[in-house]
């Protein structure tokens, strides 16, 4: 437990920067499904709208430290690779 006043607050803030990264995690995984599910039912400009979409929500993450910019990159180009290979 956390006894000083300084570290109340921290304790406070750690757990709501806890909460809004996990939503926005959420957020990010939900929206790379999305993509995901398009690909598999082989509608291509959805896909492809869903993936716009994505992109900046997955940049977004990455430039919070949410996730690794490396992982964000990965990500990406996995996804615009399933689509470009729908024909």
């Amino acid at each position: 437990m956390a006894n000083s006043t300084q570290a109340r607050k921290r304790a406070r803030q750690a757990e709501q920067r806890r909460r809004q990264n996990t939503s926005f995690r959420s957020t990010m995984r939900t929206s790379m499904k999305k993509v995901v599910k398009l690909i598999e039912t082989g509608d291509k400009q959805a896909a492809a709208d869903a993936y716009k979409a994505a992109v900046p929500i997955i940049d977004s993450a990455a430039g919070k430290g949410l996730i690794h910019q490396n992982k964000a990159a990965r990500h990406k180009s996995r996804l615009n690779a399933h689509i470009k290979a729908m024909s």
